[in-house]
């Protein structure tokens, strides 16, 4: 039998996973610390709660109890059938009944790839309070459609149309044991020795499990489907937001980045230079360091 959980966090760290039952979904959840301040860490594709490892032990020094849950369709978190289970309007709420279910007075959404489409959608739409965002590598909505216009964004965004076809992504995915998933880290990333093939193995094994890599893909399809990303209304987003963006992103062009002050009043960015997309995991030392001044300030 499988392991309830995808990842068994060293004792010393402080982590425990524990599963979460919350709109109407069971989420594997890495958790931390206490108190009513929560710090909710949203991953991205394909990773897991797994990529926030180097920052929860931080968060937690400074106060925060921290929520890492593997969205739905990672990791040993329920798995929906159906690609209209994976749609953006849908998502934000599974985020809001995770809020409810910590028992948060107050909420910083830390996010990072997929993670960060959620959050941005997520504090447009004002579906809970939040104190503060935190967006990792990925654009605001309004600068991503504005930039999916352009060639240099469009030639770099070509696996969201591969992602359109039925049974071939997940089956190129998840050959020889899900090989091409560890492949998109250790590829993508600048400085390759912060992704040993033993830390890859837990997001290979993770989208082993049945039904993962079709619900991972999914988000995609239910992405380009639906209108949710673009029903945001005014795009305005107003709390304090911080953007940590490397700068060596291969999906995401760097001019994504261009006018997000039109939508977001209070913005703050820090551009990494050579760094990839894995700005957290890559780069830990750097991206705790912004955290934890622009948390603290």
């Amino acid at each position: 039998m499988q392991d309830q959980f995808s990842w068994k966090p060293e004792p010393a760290s402080g982590i425990t996973l524990q599963m979460v039952r919350a709109n109407g979904l069971d989420f594997e959840v890495a958790m931390a610390g206490e108190g009513k301040k929560l710090a909710l860490c949203l991953h991205g594709f394909p990773e897991l709660h797994y990529s926030w490892r180097h920052q929860i032990p931080q968060l937690v020094e400074m106060g925060y109890k921290v929520w890492a849950p593997n969205l739905r369709g990672y990791g040993g978190s329920s798995k929906p059938a159906g690609i209209d289970a994976y749609r953006l309007n849908t998502l934000v709420q599974d985020v809001a009944a995770l809020i409810d279910a910590s028992g948060a007075e107050e909420v910083t959404l830390i996010a990072h790839d997929w993670g960060a489409i959620v959050a941005w959608h997520f504090a447009i739409l004002k579906i809970r309070p939040l104190t503060k965002l935190v967006i990792l590598n990925v654009p605001h909505p309004k600068c991503a459609q504005r930039e999916i216009r352009h060639w240099h964004q469009l030639k770099k965004s070509w696996y969201i149309f591969f992602f359109q076809l039925p049974w071939l992504p997940e089956k190129i995915l998840g050959r020889n044991s899900a090989e091409p998933v560890k492949n998109a880290f250790s590829k993508m990333a600048v400085d390759k020795s912060r992704f040993p093939d033993a830390e890859l193995q837990v997001y290979a094994d993770a989208a082993n499990r049945p039904g993962a890599l079709r619900s991972m893909i999914n988000y995609y399809r239910a992405l380009v489907r639906t209108n949710d990303v673009r029903d945001n209304g005014d795009g305005i987003v107003d709390i304090p937001t911080l953007m940590i963006w490397g700068e060596e992103d291969t999906a995401l062009d760097i001019r994504c980045t261009d006018g997000t002050e039109q939508w977001v009043p209070d913005f703050e960015l820090h551009r990494l230079p050579g760094v990839s997309h894995w700005v957290q995991q890559e780069a830990p030392e750097k991206v705790n360091a912004i955290l934890r001044e622009w948390l603290a300030g």
